[in-house]
């Protein structure tokens, strides 16, 4: 393994041990010597990449952010192989934020960690705010796609359905991960895909022609 790749999987093991350690015991659980131990590594090895905690919940959050981020890319690219609406994508991608099992739920709480260590710290602040807006900013090009597509009337603002959208989807997953049992309320989650489609006919109220 070269030089690189070591740092990087390291770096990977720390980040998957401090998503452990708060998805068992919560945010007070993650120290140096905790995180060491669950990435079995040394205390003095952990301290070489991470000088503090906040930058290993940092670096975490942005482990979690880009697995997320990885399963929303597949959902389109699949939607686009298989020339689906833009509405039926969408619903899929925006499922990924939902803890509907324990991948999901897992990373659910280490970015509620994060969010709220984010109200007193402004750097991370700064990073929770610009992964908000760009989420917002996905969710507005796919409405402002739809528009071109036949499936979002003309006159609508996509910014104002892209607050709504994650509005939505953010208090769906608080609900879901506060009572898993909402989750098993019908087969596979289907409660929470539910609603999101009952949001998303508001919004998405046409017929796709982009494959007409």
């Amino acid at each position: 393994m070269s030089r690189t790749a070591d740092h990087d999987e390291r770096r990977r093991q720390i980040a998957v041990a401090v998503c452990a350690l708060i998805s068992e015991h919560g945010l007070d659980a993650v120290t140096v010597a905790r995180t060491a131990a669950a990435a079995g590594m040394s205390v003095g090895l952990v301290q070489h990449y991470f000088r503090t905690k906040d930058e290993m919940l940092l670096h975490a959050f942005t482990h979690v952010s880009a697995h997320i981020r990885g399963r929303v890319d597949e959902r389109i690219q699949a939607g686009i192989d298989h020339r689906r609406p833009i509405a039926r994508v969408l619903a899929e991608a925006l499922a990924e934020f939902v803890p509907l099992d324990e991948t999901r739920r897992t990373e659910f709480r280490v970015s509620r960690a994060f969010a709220g260590r984010a109200l007193d710290a402004p750097a991370m602040a700064d990073v929770d705010a610009k992964t908000a807006r760009a989420l917002l900013g996905d969710i507005a090009q796919a409405v402002h796609n739809g528009k071109e597509c036949g499936e979002v009337a003309e006159n609508l603002d996509p910014w104002p359905a892209a607050v709504r959208l994650a509005a939505v989807t953010e208090g769906i997953a608080m609900q879901v991960y506060r009572d898993p049992a909402l989750a098993l309320a019908v087969p596979t989650g289907q409660l929470a895909a539910s609603i999101l489609d009952a949001e998303l006919a508001t919004i998405f109220t046409g017929q796709c022609r982009q494959y007409a």
